[in-house]
């Protein structure tokens, strides 16, 4: 198809070219005056007529139309002038490969040829006054698509073609092509005649022998030709109304080939058609003019559908956009209307009007610089363009501004029993954490008004941290606000961004006192103990203000920048390990410690809160599941060992899911059997009713029992009595029991206890931390704090070998730093203890020992081993066992003394477990001991010690030490 800018392009190259061949009538009255034999112009359908262009030389090079033609025309157009030798005497051309389509004669068409040796023979042969080449169209790779066009990837595997692979991919009939110009690569063709190559003459470049084709004859007057050639003529009308393009086309061919002919037409037709290569070379392949015609025809005919096609999607783009317009001009006369007669402001009176009326409200208790900025905003966004990138700045500042709640107070809760009632429904225990906030509603009841406080709350994961911090609000008739800092890098999530940035936000606590509407809330930090630290700030240093009672009532965000009002605010903090909290932060806040649950605790928590609330979560009713006490003691102490109670909560889930599908599993199989005891009884009803005569039977099988005789008749009573027979045998104590099942429908209860516990949670996790009934010499029962609460540990001291002057101590158990050097000091404190009691031993000085701390794959470190070292030491010089049922902690110095340590509840609980029923203290540590709840120390017989002699009086003495129990 001649592309509009291939056409345009020749138009600026060769204007000489362009110059009407006779005055401008409509080319569609020119077809048909010129097939119609009404032309005024004297038209020789056998003469040839070619078009040309001017060389870049400015040399003209010209077609041979006829001696006659050619004299007609110099008279009319100087662009034909006749040329020697004819185009029919070349029989030897150079092969030009066209990739995308054929060339039809008459057209022009600019290739691209990138092999130098072919470029440098057509600029020879255009200057041998010899112009001609042939084109052929490519063929198709064997295995690509037609339909698909080719990539640049393709055009370069085309242009490496050489010699005998290329002349093999040419089509064998092609058009013989005048070189007009040649422009660096690029070469211009002009159609003339159809060729034929017969064999190949030279590969490089590729020279080849072709035959001129002529047109097969035909008679002019044949009235299908006629009819065929009309219809293209009508079908190519309809297109040009639609396309201007075709239009353009139609004048260029005109102007410069002649007037129509049938064969002329169908080369028009098809080469300006959008069809593929393959069917445009069917079009020059054919000589037939009657069938090129009819292919030519097919073409318009599809090239007039995509033209509909083309001119329906124009049409609704169309619609649509004029619709949009015409929407648009009604929206804006409606407002204009609607602003003439005040029904309506526009967008900058409304928002204006809008932040007005929220501020109203606040005004009597916003503090006076809030409303000065706010007026002062308000005035500025009247004067900003709405398009301007700082009218949206303002306005999101100003809904900011507008939407804080200034002044606004939820009303406070000030009864102590209500606020107890409330704290001990949703948790049992956390005394500690109880108390305090008691205290704080007691104080502000008293004052009449109440202020901000920072408290931390620490302890091991799933103690009530943050659970506690929602119910401490409900108690304080407070809003409630969370949001965790654990890994915040950046500054601006709690001061918030400058307004300069794209994006920006006020920081969180802004949002906070947005979103809960009062500036009295309950705010919730959870995880203080894990900030992060990044290239944006150091977060932790941002919280002093914050925290910090003296300085957060004039707390500055960075986006509002405004002082905000915060002494209100009750922080509650939570954290993990308060060592992890910098030392500025933790000094602002007041630490309530919170230990974690002893196993009664655990016990009263998983009956009252965990069972209750994970029943009704999997829809079971209490009637259904019945669990043992002592299924919950195991499973606390055989599986759940942690301080908190999140664990156990999972395992009381993991129980109630399987009892859940255990009783859907019990009542389909209920509903199974009434189902099959519904269908059985309508055939028991029919053989009981069968029962009393044949009759029934003989009229069901009428065909067969008329004309039997007697005998037949009894073997079918016989039969009816089989079938009642085995009903009642075999289904009718099912039928009873489906019975009752229906009218009770009851499902079985489900019992959990000790001996089926496994069958629900699995193996347990943890076993006793008691080894030894009664210790052995050098062994001796520690007690140690880790992360689940509290565990008993084993010092284990062992002789390996005896000589003069080998005494040495070896280590092991996974210990670090401190508790290495707390084995070397009771090693010391030890030797100097067995010289005082056994002078002549000489145990320590000549033997080699070897001390392990169970379980070895347990990292363990801390001081309070010592005095638990020591004795194990003495033990194992003295081949004397400790005292049966003795625990011990505390970390000894090299002069004796006990020095306290930290973890006494867990360390009490975990005694307790182990079934010990003496414990020995540091006496720094009896304060406490004496804060613990009575069931946790009760029936515990505990010792406090200053000095290593009161534990070594303990452990091997006859007599029991007379201090303070």
């Amino acid at each position: 198809m001649l592309k509009l800018i291939a056409s345009s392009r020749i138009h600026r190259l060769h204007p000489t070219v362009l110059r009407p061949a006779h005055d401008s009538a409509s080319p569609l009255l020119r077809v048909l005056s010129s097939l119609g034999g009404l032309s005024h112009r004297n038209t020789n359908v056998g003469g040839r007529y070619f078009f040309c262009s001017d060389s870049g030389d400015g040399s003209d090079q010209v077609v041979d139309a006829g001696v006659k033609a050619a004299e007609e025309s110099q008279s009319k157009a100087s662009a034909i002038v006749p040329t020697y030798p004819r185009p029919e005497d070349y029989l030897t051309v150079l092969a030009l490969p066209l990739i995308h389509r054929p060339l039809f004669p008459g057209f022009y068409m600019p290739i691209f040829v990138k092999d130098p040796k072919l470029l440098a023979a057509l600029q020879e042969s255009r200057e041998r006054q010899a112009p001609y080449a042939g084109a052929f169209l490519l063929k198709d790779e064997p295995e690509a698509d037609p339909s698909v066009v080719s990539g640049s990837d393709t055009d370069k595997n085309v242009y490496d073609l050489k010699g005998k692979d290329l002349f093999n991919r040419l089509h064998e009939v092609g058009t013989l092509a005048q070189i007009s110009s040649i422009h660096g690569d690029q070469v211009i063709l002009i159609g003339h005649r159809r060729l034929r190559i017969t064999e190949m003459v030279s590969e490089d470049p590729l020279t080849v022998k072709v035959d001129h084709l002529k047109d097969k004859t035909y008679n002019k007057d044949d009235d299908i030709i006629k009819a065929t050639s009309f219809e293209v003529i009508s079908t190519l009308r309809d297109v040009l109304k639609t396309s201007s393009l075709w239009r353009d086309h139609v004048q260029t061919y005109t102007k410069h080939i002649g007037d129509f002919t049938y064969p002329r037409l169908a080369d028009f037709g098809a080469a300006i058609s959008g069809a593929n290569k393959l069917q445009c070379q069917q079009v020059l392949e054919e000589l037939d003019v009657y069938k090129r015609l009819k292919l030519t025809l097919e073409l318009v005919k599809k090239e007039m559908e995509i033209s509909k096609i083309q001119e329906s999607i124009a049409k609704a783009i169309e619609e649509k956009i004029s619709g949009e317009q015409r929407r648009y001009l009604l929206n804006e006369q409606l407002k204009a209307i609607k602003k003439e007669l005040g029904l309506e402001t526009d967008d900058k009176t409304a928002l204006t009007g809008k932040f007005r009326e929220r501020i109203e409200p606040k005004r009597e208790k916003c503090p006076p610089h809030i409303l000065q900025v706010i007026d002062e905003e308000l005035a500025k966004l009247q004067l900003l363009e709405a398009s301007s990138s700082e009218f949206s700045v303002t306005r999101n500042y100003l809904d900011w501004l507008t939407a804080l709640p200034w002044g606004e107070y939820s009303d406070e809760n000030f009864d102590v029993t209500r606020a107890q009632k409330i704290l001990d429904e949703d948790h049992y225990g956390l005394t500690d954490v109880k108390e305090r906030i008691l205290e704080f509603i007691a104080v502000g009841k008293l004052r009449g008004t109440s202020q901000g406080k920072i408290i931390c709350l620490s302890g091991p994961p799933g103690v009530g941290k943050t659970s506690i911090g929602r119910s401490i609000a409900r108690a304080l008739n407070r809003k409630f606000f969370r949001f965790s800092v654990g890994g915040l890098a950046d500054v601006a999530e709690i001061k918030g961004h400058r307004r300069t940035y794209i994006g920006a936000m006020p920081g969180k606590m802004v949002q906070c006192l947005k979103n809960v509407g009062t500036a009295n809330p309950l705010v919730l930090i959870d995880e203080i103990d894990k900030l992060g630290r990044g290239h944006a700030g150091d977060p932790a240093s941002a919280l002093l203000e914050l925290l910090d009672p003296e300085q957060n009532a004039n707390f500055l965000d960075h986006y509002l920048d405004v002082p905000i009002d915060l002494s209100k605010v009750l922080f509650v903090c939570t954290a993990n390990v308060v060592e992890m909290i910098p030392n500025p932060l933790l000094d602002r806040m007041e630490v309530v410690a919170i230990a974690g649950y002893i196993t009664d605790e655990k016990m009263h928590i998983a009956r009252d809160y965990l069972e209750k609330t994970t029943r009704e979560a999997c829809g079971i009713k209490s009637e259904q599941v019945e669990v043992t006490d002592a299924a919950l003691l195991s499973l606390i102490e055989n599986y759940c060992r942690e301080a908190g109670v999140r664990n156990l909560q999972k395992h009381i889930e993991k129980i109630y899911r399987k009892i859940a599908l255990q009783l859907v599993r019990q009542g389909e199989t209920i509903d199974a059997t009434i189902r099959s005891a519904q269908s059985i009884e309508p055939l028991k009803d029919k053989v009981d009713s069968d029962e009393l005569g044949v009759v029934t039977v003989q009229k069901e099988n009428s065909e067969s029992v008329e004309g039997s005789n007697t005998e037949k008749v009894g073997e079918t009573c016989d039969e009816v009595d089989m079938v009642q027979t085995g009903l009642s045998s075999e289904q009718s104590q099912g039928l009873e029991v489906a019975k009752e099942s229906e009218e009770d429908k009851e499902i079985e209860k489900v019992l959990v206890d000790k001996s089926n516990l496994t069958d629900f949670v699995g193996k347990p996790v943890f076993h006793a931390d008691r080894i030894y009934d009664q210790t052995p010499i050098g062994v001796v029962m520690g007690l140690a704090w880790t992360s689940m609460g509290g565990s008993t540990l084993y010092i284990e001291t062992t002789f390996v070998e005896e000589g003069e002057g080998k005494g040495a101590l070896h280590l092991t158990g996974q210990l670090g730093d401190v508790m290495k050097e707390s084995a070397q000091i009771a090693h010391t404190v030890a030797r100097a203890i067995l010289l005082e009691k056994e002078p002549e031993n000489r145990f320590f000085a000549n033997s080699k020992l070897h001390l392990h701390v169970p379980v070895g794959a347990t990292p363990k470190d801390g001081p309070s081993a010592g005095c638990t070292m020591t004795t194990s030491l003495l033990s194992l010089a003295m081949k004397k066992p400790v005292k049966k049922d003795l625990a011990m902690t505390g970390e000894v110095t090299l002069t004796g003394k006990i020095l306290p340590i930290g973890g006494v509840k867990e360390k009490t609980i975990a005694a307790r477990r182990s079934e010990v029923k003496t414990i020995i203290f540091p006496s720094a540590n009896r304060r406490d001991f004496d804060e613990l709840a009575p069931n946790v120390k009760e029936g515990l017989d505990v010792h406090f010690v200053d000095d290593y002699m009161q534990i070594f009086n303990l452990a091997f003495g006859d007599e029991q030490s007379q201090d303070i129990k």
